[in-house]
């Protein structure tokens, strides 16, 4: 992997280092401000439009397209895991990030942040009628509760000596394991508690508040300008009333919002939060079979496959990395003089022995600190790639070392060269004896191409959950999901099996 890294790094080193634009200038030159966001976050923040999951809705994308619009320019989001939010902007995959991003001294240390847009109370969520309930902040000490990594409810719990249990999945799962019994309470920012607590009518949102949490824009260090132009326009979309009317919009005006705006009057005057109950339609009652087989799973059947197109193509090209490469690595291993053999041995164990997730932030995160950046889906590839060439390896040699050694004593006396005795006598057997722990790998990275959604690549497993957050429907897309799945991995496995079985016939002939 060092080797690896290092050839990475000088071809980097090869590229002069260009000037880096101005981000303003670059977003006004380019028409477009890439926001990144979360899409498995959540309501009402960002989420799929459970009526259309084709669709992007929340508050924060219409305060995204807002901030663009005064800025002359359109929004584009970008998606990415909430708690890497921040590495992906320092890395440049996006502009800014707007996702329930926490003013906080420890994000001003990494990062500029705006004028704060939004303010809410901590607010706990426990089952309704639950005598033994945490009720307030000393009752939670020694309580399991649940909530986000890395927010202020979670530090909030952790000073009161809770046992905190948080959760790197879409927020509908920390309401679910409290309803199940699982947790005794949830604590989280009220637009949070509203959209997943309020919705089940086993569970009950707390009066009061535990805390308070205000929300801006993150960005880079050194985009001093871009965000003097983010806080600008905030100030007039305040000024105008604009943000009132989004939040009311989607039933989030509250008293805290109200002083942080410096509106005098905290009580929401719209009749109707039209967002805020269109939600809650669609996800207040659960739909019944037949309106998931016939509406709800139609419409979401595009977004799968598309994830199932990118999964494939990932999995196609990475393994053919792997297969060259491992058979490289086996034959230096093999043939090779000791220094190749040595290097061979050190990669397979280094590679095999390190996880994969490890790898792949490494060199998706790791490298640009070295100067090479490479693109999402470059980086899934050369990350999976790397890794299942040790596998591939191991198969070959495997291979390779089933072959009697007479046979190659026997094409030597007939005059064959080394070379020539691997490719026409012992390659061909070796080969059909690698076939069966092949296939199993290339299905073995087709599950484990779910792990490049935390490079923001969108496949078919990150393209679930997204859909089963914003849907809160678990089962019946996870058996969707299942049979896409198996229909892409079940091919590959025939395809495997059917070039056993002719290179076993080809052999036999030969023999």
């Amino acid at each position: 992997m060092i080797a690896t890294l290092l050839a990475c790094l000088a071809l980097g080193a090869a590229e002069p280092a260009a000037p880096v634009p101005d981000t303003l200038d670059a977003v006004r030159q380019r028409g477009e401000l890439r926001w990144g966001a979360d899409a498995f976050g959540g309501a009402p923040y960002v989420f799929q439009d459970p009526w259309d999951p084709n669709h992007l809705v929340g508050f924060e994308v219409e305060l995204a397209e807002a901030l663009a619009r005064a800025l002359g320019v359109k929004a584009r989001p970008a998606s990415g895991a909430w708690e890497r939010l921040l590495e992906l902007l320092a890395r440049g995959d996006f502009d800014v990030a707007l996702n329930g991003i926490e003013v906080a001294d420890e994000k001003r240390r990494v990062c500029l942040l705006s004028r704060p847009y939004y303010a809410a109370p901590e607010r706990l969520t426990v089952r309704r009628g639950d005598a033994s309930a945490p009720r307030s902040l000393p009752a939670l000490a020694g309580r399991t509760v649940g909530t986000l990594p890395g927010s202020l409810a979670e530090r909030i719990l952790t000073r009161a000596g809770a046992t905190v249990r948080t959760y790197d999945g879409g927020q509908d799962e920390i309401y679910d394991d409290l309803r199940l019994g699982r947790t005794d309470a949830v604590l989280l920012d009220e637009p949070v508690a509203r959209y997943y607590g309020d919705v089940q009518p086993e569970l009950e949102t707390l009066p009061g508040a535990l805390g308070e949490v205000r929300y801006a824009v993150a960005l880079r260090p050194g985009d001093g300008r871009l965000r003097d132009a983010v806080d600008q326009a905030l100030g007039e979309l305040a000024r105008s009333g604009a943000l009132r009317a989004l939040y009311e919009r989607w039933g989030i005006w509250n008293a805290e919002t109200a002083a942080l705006l410096g509106d005098p009057s905290p009580a929401p005057r719209a009749a109707v939060a039209e967002a805020w109950e269109s939600w809650r339609a669609a996800v207040g009652r659960p739909p019944s079979w037949r309106e998931r087989l016939l509406d709800r799973y139609p419409r979401a059947l595009g977004l799968l496959l598309r994830g199932a197109g990118l999964t494939l193509l990932l999995t196609l090209s990475s393994m053919s990395l792997a297969l060259l490469l491992g058979a490289l690595l086996a034959a230096a291993r093999r043939y090779g003089p000791a220094p190749l053999r040595w290097a061979a041995v050190g990669y397979v164990e280094l590679w095999r022995g390190t996880p994969l997730l490890v790898q792949l932030i490494m060199i998706y995160f790791g490298l640009p600190e070295l100067g090479v950046k490479l693109e999402p889906f470059t980086a899934g590839w050369l990350a999976l790639g790397l890794n299942y060439a040790a596998a591939e390896a191991e198969n070959y040699r495997a291979g390779l070392e089933s072959v009697p050694g007479s046979q190659a004593e026997v094409a030597a006396s007939l005059g064959l060269g080394r070379w020539q005795t691997l490719r026409h006598v012992v390659a061909p057997q070796a080969l059909r004896i690698s076939i069966p722990p092949m296939t199993n790998d290339v299905i073995a990275m087709l599950k484990d191409s779910s792990l490049v959604s935390i490079v923001t690549l969108t496949e078919l497993t990150k393209t679930y959950s997204n859909l089963a957050a914003s849907m809160r429907d678990h089962l019946g897309l996870g058996l969707l999901v299942a049979a896409c799945y198996l229909a892409l991995g079940l091919p590959l496995a025939r395809l495997g099996r059917a070039l056993e079985a002719r290179l076993g016939r080809h052999l036999a002939r030969r023999a």
